[in-house]
């Protein structure tokens, strides 16, 4: 297995450094997208990634949104010979303590999706943790399955062949559709999942560029696409479940 880590950022110029130095303390090379940042935060970027030959930089001149960031990471890791690749945030949630576990899931399993589990604490916002559910709910429904625990959690380990062929056939959301959309696919596609339970927190200071509005209609609009798709397939997903 060879691995990135994978790093989507849009002016979290604050706790990146931070999200780097650990990926780097656990010894996994970092590549980090640009999002068309500000100033500010660009220039955070090239210094860390001129500090050390294992991080690298790829700046996108316009913002396409996390998931737009995530296709271009993930594409380019693997042109350059990753086999996988570890998606994680910049703003700091998601607790990098708990990386050896993912890692040590992807070894074991490496022809699955790795997809983190949320433990939270208090800092979780309510109506993001129950706003949740009715995706989940949705995801459950358009795999026919509860393979995947959580499909909002950006902390995931992604095998590039399959996840690259997915992403060069369909053109999946890009932005906060992103995550939840890939992990369907990947179902469907065949992909088995292994669910890694991981601490998450909301930093009181922490940017988050979740839009109430135009991110519901996405992900509203996206389940309802991911429904009929669903229908689609469903003779192939009831002779999986009946197979195993």
């Amino acid at each position: 297995m060879n691995i990135t880590a994978v790093v989507p950022v849009y002016n979290h110029g604050g706790p990146v450094g931070g999200v780097v130095r650990a990926l780097r303390a656990q010894g996994l090379p970092v590549l980090l997208v640009d999002d068309g940042s500000e100033r500010g935060c660009a220039a955070v970027l090239d210094a860390l990634s001129a500090a050390d030959a294992e991080v690298r930089l790829l700046r996108l001149a316009v913002n396409q949104g996390k998931g737009g960031a995530m296709i271009a990471g993930l594409n380019e890791a693997h042109r350059v010979g990753f086999t996988h690749a570890l998606q994680i945030d910049a703003d700091g949630q998601h607790d990098v303590v708990d990386l050896p576990r993912f890692l040590a899931e992807a070894e074991t399993f490496p022809d699955h999706f790795i997809c983190g589990c949320p433990v939270y604490d208090a800092s979780v916002p309510k109506g993001r943790l129950y706003g949740r559910y009715a995706t989940h709910i949705w995801v459950w429904i358009n795999t026919l399955s509860f393979e995947v625990k959580d499909s909002m959690c950006g902390f995931r380990v992604y095998p590039l062949a399959p996840t690259v062929a997915r992403l060069e056939r369909t053109r999946i959301g890009r932005r906060m559709d992103f995550d939840v959309e890939i992990a369907v696919r990947l179902v469907w596609d065949g992909v088995r999942v292994r669910n890694v339970p991981t601490r998450v927190r909301y930093p009181e200071d922490g940017v988050s560029h979740f839009r109430a509005l135009r991110d519901n209609v996405l992900i509203s609009w996206m389940h309802t696409r991911l429904f009929f798709g669903m229908l689609s397939r469903l003779p192939l997903l009831l002779w999986r479940k009946v197979a195993a």
